[in-house]
């Protein structure tokens, strides 16, 4: 059996690639507002992050009932690391936020 080159792998990710490109370019174009813009975004995935942690524990509860005592430790532990990366990107998105709104300030 011939081994397939895992560049036709790529081929169909291309387009996506090239339409996404562009967006990339503006926000850096933009400069701060840029940053902002880019801030924002970051802080969106950190509360989506959040809630998919808190989701996820809320639907295990709730199907599986309450389990032995390790494994809903683990359950929670899983929660709370997922919480924490959700908590560390908001506060990395409000800094770039915070970050930008100074240059506007000072560079404008």
């Amino acid at each position: 059996m011939r081994r397939q080159s895992e560049t036709l792998l790529l081929v169909p990710l291309l387009p996506i690639f090239l339409v996404g490109m562009f967006p990339m370019f503006l926000i850096a174009l933009l400069g701060f507002f840029g940053l902002a813009l880019f801030g924002v975004l970051v802080v969106c995935v950190g509360l989506a992050s959040s809630n998919e942690a808190h989701d996820s524990f809320n639907h295990d509860v709730i199907v599986h009932g309450y389990a032995r005592g390790s494994e809903r430790a683990a359950r929670a532990s899983d929660m709370h690391i997922a919480t924490r990366l959700g908590l560390r990107l908001e506060v990395v998105g409000a800094a770039m936020v915070i970050t930008a709104a100074i240059g506007l300030c000072y560079a404008g």
